[in-house]
This record gives structure tokens, sequence and C-alpha cells, in this order.
């Protein structure tokens, strides 16, 4: 009958079996392994500070010396694998850093030149088929300052306020009629556009975002170029409350506005929206 070995007794009867030639490998190996560890020795300085000792990998030989392996560093419970972890500093880009000098600069990094091009265009356009002759043809700097007076309102938050008390000089701000007059902030609220209104109805047969489209998706290929997210991401949806006359308007009855538009954003800890889809094509 033949005798059945216990893996030890195996391992011990292979190793056994030629000592001589295992003990002149062995010799050779760990000889080339010390003159590689000198040679690394000279390249390199060893700092036990800023070694981390849960990422300390650990070398082991054969015992004949011809083959090595690594073991790695013990997963902690409910930690995901290093190789899934986003090892980047959280914070402004380079691109950020190098233009931002002030308020401003930070502004227009957001609101770029030709999302200003692009709204004043199309304002202009609107303005002269609604007022004729008597159109003033608007610039810039007025499609900046009418956007800056309503991320003011969101600021003060106006919202169940009227345009009117927040011009009046006892009970509103003296920052909004110092940017322009109540009587401009209508006029621009009533004209103001991101496409061309006889060109809307073809776009929209294949695409419910089509009065916004152009600018849209230019101003959500600028938030991943100003900031980078740290390795905490999480990726939800977010009812925006709205009962206005909109195509792609959802009805949630488990949320609070329970009708709204429905937004896909990935942000990170600061809230911040480094990737923004909206559900709006068919």
């Amino acid at each position: 009958m033949a005798k059945r070995y216990t893996p030890r007794e195996a391992l011990d009867f292979i190793f056994d079996h030629d000592s001589d030639q295992e003990e002149r490998s062995q010799v050779e190996s760990e000889e080339a392994l010390e003159e590689e560890v000198s040679e690394v020795e000279e390249d390199t300085e060893y700092n036990p500070e800023e070694e981390d000792p849960a990422e300390v990998v650990v070398s082991f030989w054969s015992k004949n010396g011809n083959f090595s392996w690594m073991s790695s560093p013990p997963e902690r419970r409910g930690q995901l694998p290093s190789e899934t972890v986003i090892r980047m500093t959280p914070g402004p880009t380079r691109y950020v850093i190098s233009r931002v000098d002030d308020i401003k600069s930070c502004f227009q990094l957001f609101l770029t030149d030709s999302m200003v091009t692009i709204v004043m265009n199309m304002t202009n356009l609107e303005g002269r088929r609604v007022y004729g002759d008597t159109w003033k043809e608007v610039d810039p700097v007025n499609i900046e300052a009418y956007v800056g007076v309503l991320i003011l309102c969101g600021v003060y938050r106006s919202r169940n306020e009227s345009a009117s008390s927040l011009w009046d000089a006892d009970t509103g701000r003296a920052i909004f009629p110092a940017t322009m007059s109540l009587q401009t902030f209508h006029i621009l609220s009533h004209v103001i556009r991101f496409d061309d209104r006889h060109t809307r109805a073809a776009c929209r047969q294949h695409d419910k975002l089509a009065p916004i489209r152009e600018v849209w998706q230019k101003w959500v290929e600028r938030l991943p170029l100003i900031y980078k997210p740290g390795p905490d991401i999480t990726v939800d949806e977010r009812l925006v409350g709205f009962r206005g006359r909109c195509p792609f308007k959802k009805y949630m009855p488990n949320k609070p506005p329970k009708y709204g538009i429905k937004i896909w954003a990935c942000d990170a800890k600061t809230s911040y929206a480094t990737v923004f889809s909206l559900v709006s094509k068919k």
C-alpha cells in the first residue's frame, strides 16, 4: 500500500531530494541578493518616520532561493482595496490657482466669455423681436451684472421677496439699485434667452433641454476643470422644486417639493458638483 504523506512531509521530501544542488543555488541566490541590497542601499536613504506600517510589504524567498513572492498588507474590515481609492489632494486645480486673483476672476471661471457671448447675442435677438427699434443692445457687463444680482438674491434668501422690495430705499439693499435699475432688471428678466426662438421647435424634437443646451453643456464641462474631489464621492439624485411649465418635470411623492426637476449629481464632501447631469432626453 502506498504511503500517504502530509503536505509538510511532502515538502521536506522534495527539498531534501537534492540537498547539494539546493545548497549551491541557495548560496548563489543569497550572494546575488546581498549585491542587489547593497546597490539599493547606496542609492536610497531609509527614513523610518516616513514609512507607514500599514503599507509595509514583506518579501519572501523559497528554500532553494529560486522563487520569491511578496505579501501585501492585510485589508481592514470595511476598507476598500488600495487600487480603488483615489489618491489625490482635493481642492482647486492648478488651472484655477494660476488664474484666480480676485472675486471677479473666480466668478469668470464659472461664467466664461463664451457663455456670456451666447446669452448676450440671444438676448439682443429676443429684445429686438419684442421691443423693435426701441431696444437698447446689452453688452457682456450687463449680462454679468444681471447674473450677479440673481446670485445676491439667493445669498440674501430672497426667494419669497418681491423684486420691488429688494430695490426699495427703506426695505431693500443698496447693492441692487447701485447695480441696475428695477426697470432694467424687469426688462432683462423678460427677454433673456439662451437660444434662438426660431430654431427651438426643431431642436426640441430630439432634446427637451434644447432652450439651454449649449450654455448648460459648456458649464458642465467646466466643473471638473476647477475642483478636484477627494476620495469620498457620492452619486445621488435630487429633486429641485419647480411647478412651472417644463416638459421633463417629475412628480416624486416621497420628496418634500413633490414636483420639480430631477438632477443626478456626483459631489464630494464639500457639496461641489464634479459631474452634473440632468434627466431631460426622451
